[in-house]
């Protein structure tokens, strides 16, 4: 199979070095690599002139076409003919020496696949306990591995609002685990959403699809939105065995208002996507889920060290929950 990686990038110049060294070792190149920049400024472009590396193509896309989800639309323009699979990282990723190894192979043991994703390692520890383990109530548990629950989940468990699918499905009222709550087992495991930033999908997808300029800029929850409605038309997959690491640099990113704004606005945009004509009892635990995670946030102006970035994420959840009342999005399909 002929593969290409899509990197988009803004304003990162160093952390997009790190992750194409990662890619120069690996196991399995790329048959070309194609870097998005939304830059304002010729940062990227100077360092990857310094740095040279095989069947990389670089686009200084135009102002109108800035956003990572209208950066992706315009990679995927670019891509080769022949190409088979597209893969897409984020610029602040690095890669394990045999992570499209192991994406690609995944195709070949699934050849029905529109989609794998990789897996993202170090950010929770997980200890294996065995498929008769009883967890506590403040662990999760899944297919034989335990790992500390985070506080939200343990208080909407106890008010019966947690999520009653596996990793990486979205429940009918939304507010799911990500694949991220999948053990580091080396498995392969079925899902319906993918990380953007880890993923890949045959060039085939792009022909009657592509992502959803609604989530403009930061694009968060764009990932989401796309693969719920790839995973309509066919299976999509995880394999942790094609690991890397994410780390979250802060260049680039909104202030945590507009942030705060985003995580509710696109969690409804994404939620209408998976369930457009919910239930009264959908709606009901929509709207708590999403008013107890602002009170949270809230809480932390008081229990955490970041107090300024938790209040101004709080009033922005505020926000955007309130302008849902007059000003609902309007779903792209």
């Amino acid at each position: 199979m002929k593969f290409s990686l899509i990197i988009c990038t803004y304003m990162r110049p160093l952390p997009l070095l790190k992750l194409l060294q990662s890619v120069a070792t690996q196991s399995l190149y790329p048959n070309e690599i194609l870097i998005i920049d939304g830059s304002t400024n010729t940062e990227t472009k100077d360092i990857l002139d310094q740095n040279r590396f095989t069947n990389l193509n670089y686009f200084l896309v135009p102002e109108e076409c800035r956003g990572l989800t209208r950066q992706r639309n315009f990679g995927i323009k670019k891509v080769d003919i022949d190409a088979d699979i597209i893969c897409f990282l984020d610029d602040d990723t690095v890669l394990t020496e045999n992570y499209f190894q192991e994406l690609l192979k995944t195709y070949t043991i699934y050849p029905e696949a529109l989609g794998v994703g990789g897996y993202i390692i170090d950010e929770t520890k997980c200890e294996f306990v065995g498929l008769d383990y009883k967890p506590k109530s403040d662990e999760y548990y899944y297919d034989g591995w335990k790992r500390k629950d985070g506080s939200r989940f343990v208080l909407r468990k106890k008010l019966g609002l947690d999520s009653n699918c596996p990793p990486g499905y979205s429940s009918l009222y939304s507010h799911g685990r990500s694949v991220g709550f999948l053990p580091p087992s080396n498995k392969i495991y079925q899902v319906e959403m993918l990380m953007g930033g880890v993923s890949s999908f045959k060039k085939k997808v792009f022909e009657t699809m592509q992502f959803s300029t609604y989530f403009e800029g930061y694009g968060l929850y764009e990932d989401a939105d796309f693969t719920l409605r790839v995973a309509k038309t066919g299976n999509l997959y995880l394999n942790t065995a094609a690991q890397l690491y994410h780390y979250h640099d802060a260049s680039g990113r909104p202030n945590q208002y507009q942030y705060g704004k985003m995580v509710v606005r696109n969690g409804w945009y994404v939620w209408r996507t998976k369930n457009p004509k919910p239930l009264l009892i959908h709606k009901l635990k929509w709207h708590s889920i999403t008013i107890l995670l602002t009170l949270i946030r809230f809480s932390n102006t008081f229990t955490s060290t970041s107090r300024q970035e938790a209040f101004t994420e709080a009033v922005g959840r505020t926000a955007g929950w309130w302008s849902l009342l007059i000003n609902k999005p309007r779903i792209k399909q």
